[in-house]
């Protein structure tokens, strides 16, 4: 189970922990408090393992720890939870650096473990269970780096799940709506996370869209971020049916509002599902080139 440092992972592992399984919970830091957390309120089953998926060294030692106590019995599940975000802007204006970091972690690194995994996992004829985003079915404005590399993961396992069947493996997407998890609801890091960005920016693209630009959508994300869901037992309860039930389904949808957005985008035409997704989500204002006041300055 990785990324249990906060949020799902961490939620996940505990009750698993409770259910009575052996449990190989990955974090990135061994003395975060989420670690810590997990260490007083788990049984003496759970194992904490460091991991940082940006790092092969890091996943084959998670690798051969997981062999090495596993190897007579196989594996029955991996959970995909760990996810990485840190940028709220229009593609045009995230740095190349910032998809690749998403990539790295929410792809390469769940594909590298996954890999290693399933020698153990084919032979026990068990379960894969992912946590991907329906930022990775929809085009969410501004979050064009998350979503492409959670596309590339959906589609990464959907490949599985058909390739995987012949060994009796069964493959389940978990997509989530908004929750309240690690980082991801602290005003704090997205303001600094905002100043970095406008710090690096070229000053044409500065000047083409505007620093106001930049911190409205900020702000709107922020606000967004108050109607999180604090309780995360819709998508614990999705991750375990899909490593428990005799017939898991492909896809979860844990969340509110889900049904009318995927109904949206499936049915109706694609600029109803854009202007339903800013008005959900985020609704930048104009770029500052294309407003009628900079064109009055640059007339005058």
């Amino acid at each position: 189970l990785s990324g249990c440092d906060s949020g799902f992972g961490q939620a996940t592992a505990r009750h698993l922990d409770i259910m009575g399984f052996q449990v190989f919970a990955s974090v990135l830091d061994l003395q975060s408090p989420g670690a810590q957390e997990l260490r007083r309120s788990c049984s003496s089953r759970l194992t904490l393992l460091q991991m940082d998926l940006t790092k092969t060294e890091d996943i084959q030692r998670v690798l051969q720890h997981i062999q090495a106590h596993t190897n007579s019995t196989g594996l029955w599940g991996l959970v995909n939870n760990a996810g990485f975000n840190d940028t709220i802007a229009d593609a045009e204006l995230s740095p190349l650096g910032k998809f690749r970091a998403c990539m790295e972690v929410n792809f390469f690194g769940s594909l590298e473990l996954t890999k290693g995994l399933l020698p153990l996992l084919r032979s026990a004829g068990g379960r894969i269970v992912t946590v991907s985003s329906p930022a990775g079915d929809m085009p969410f404005p501004c979050l064009a780096a998350y979503g492409a590399s959670k596309a590339a993961l959906s589609l990464l396992m959907d490949t599985f799940r058909s390739e995987l069947q012949p060994w009796g493996i069964k493959v389940s997407l978990i997509l989530p709506g908004y929750y309240k998890t690690g980082t991801t609801c602290d005003p704090a890091f997205w303001n600094l996370q905002k100043q970095q960005l406008l710090a690096s920016l070229p000053q044409e693209l500065l000047q083409a869209y505007g620093e106001d630009y930049v911190e409205e959508i900020n702000q709107q994300f922020i606000q967004f971020m108050k109607v999180a869901v604090e309780d995360l037992s819709a998508v614990v309860n999705s991750i375990t049916e899909g490593l428990l039930a005799a017939n898991p389904a492909v896809r979860y949808y844990p969340g509110q509002g889900l049904g009318i957005m995927y109904f949206i985008h499936r049915y109706l035409p694609y600029f109803v599902r854009d202007l339903f997704l800013k008005g959900f989500f985020i609704n930048p204002k104009l770029p500052r080139a294309l407003r009628r006041e900079h064109h009055n300055d640059v007339k005058k």
